[in-house]
């Protein structure tokens, strides 16, 4: 299919999702929407026609948008971001809806409930999700159990985190329950991602605190792998806080950085709506300036020694190619494939490669960090 055949496509596939299906979607409630949708995407991925009808609506590919990074091969930069396939129900599906990578999760030591409902609301004037989930999930035994001897059509990543429990409150406890998950999952991911910025937990985010994450780290350099290795960051840290985790990270395995995760700030300049819910970390718009400047921070901070990836408001081939260049070699989304579509992972993908053409690039490659030198 060439470039105007898909760019078609795309506007055919958007057109029915914004007028017809979104709407549907909008008028239930967000988590019910979620679960439905995610047993329709595990229907279709055990079947090669789903397959091969979802690839047919959704994929695109441009070998401009290649990359090996730590020694992974990556189809295009676009990813989906931990929290939407908590158990790893939709990697058969997720390479035909036209995604790079996926991260699954997180994934905790123990089987989690998550938070009580409800726990999921949508600000659609502020283009963002409030997310109260709570670290659900069924557990790293169960989740590594189903994906033990799978192969995957793209790379699948695994966030690991703690239990959301009183428990856990106690941070030997909670080392302990990070180690397991990342042990159990380690086998079964292409790399792991140690997710120290879930805003929902009974504990709050203890490895924010320099000592607390000098610890679990010293554990998790213990744990034999040859995997590569993601810390995942909060929004909501100033300056003086990142820097000081920062300086733990460079003193650890540690190959990658993804910048970022929810905000649970309430901000009256991005929030639009009346009201919105006291609990739970934001996502989309709502923090994407924040997302970008701390990317912006991260990539001048560590002078390119990390793959970053970058996450939080993308909804645009614009708003992507700006992480770029900011210095992300890497693309995660949520929140905007809600709001835009699954065909939006198309979009993006074909509308990088005319922003790369525009600027006189061949590859991706050439335009990462060009912004923040």
């Amino acid at each position: 299919m060439n470039e105007t055949a898909i760019r078609y496509r795309n506007m055919i596939t958007r057109g029915l999702y914004r007028g017809v299906l979104k709407p549907i979607f909008f008028s239930h409630d967000p988590e019910a929407v979620h679960d439905a949708m995610t047993k329709a995407g595990v229907t279709l991925g055990k079947y090669k026609i789903g397959k091969v009808a979802t690839s047919t609506l959704f994929s695109y590919h441009n070998s401009a948008l290649e990359q090996n990074l730590l020694g992974i091969q990556f189809k295009n930069p676009m990813g989906l971001s931990a929290g939407f396939d908590k158990n790893a129900e939709l990697t058969d599906i997720l390479p035909t809806v036209g995604f790079g990578f996926a991260e699954v999760g997180s994934v905790t030591g123990n089987y989690c409930a998550g938070n009580p409902s409800p726990r999921l609301w949508r600000l659609p004037k502020s283009q963002g999700l409030v997310v109260y989930y709570g670290l659900k999930n069924d557990g790293c035994d169960s989740i590594s159990k189903k994906l033990t001897g799978k192969t995957f059509d793209i790379p699948i990543g695994v966030s690991v985190a703690m239990t959301n429990c009183t428990e856990n409150i106690n941070i030997k406890s909670a080392v302990l329950d990070y180690a397991k998950a990342f042990r159990t999952m380690e086998p079964v991911a292409q790399y792991l991602t140690v997710n120290i910025s879930c805003p929902n937990t009974v504990g709050g985010q203890p490895f924010i605190v320099p000592h607390n994450l000098d610890y679990l780290l010293d554990i998790i350099d213990e744990i034999p792998t040859s995997k590569p290795i993601f810390v995942k960051l909060s929004p909501d840290m100033n300056n003086e806080k990142l820097d000081a985790v920062l300086d733990v990270v460079m003193k650890h395995r540690v190959q990658g950085i993804i910048c970022t995760n929810l905000t649970k700030k309430r901000d009256p300049q991005k929030i639009k709506e009346e009201h919105t819910p006291t609990l739970g970390g934001i996502s989309g718009k709502v923090v994407q300036e924040s997302a970008d400047d701390m990317l912006k921070s991260v990539y001048k901070k560590t002078k390119g020694k990390y793959i970053l990836v970058g996450s939080g408001g993308v909804f645009t081939a614009e708003d992507a190619y700006k992480k770029i260049k900011l210095g992300a070699s890497l693309i995660q989304i949520i929140t905007g494939m809600v709001f835009e579509g699954p065909q939006v992972i198309s979009e993006i993908n074909q509308g990088l490669v005319a922003l790369l053409e525009r600027d006189g690039f061949n590859h991706i490659s050439q335009a990462i960090g060009i912004d923040n030198q």
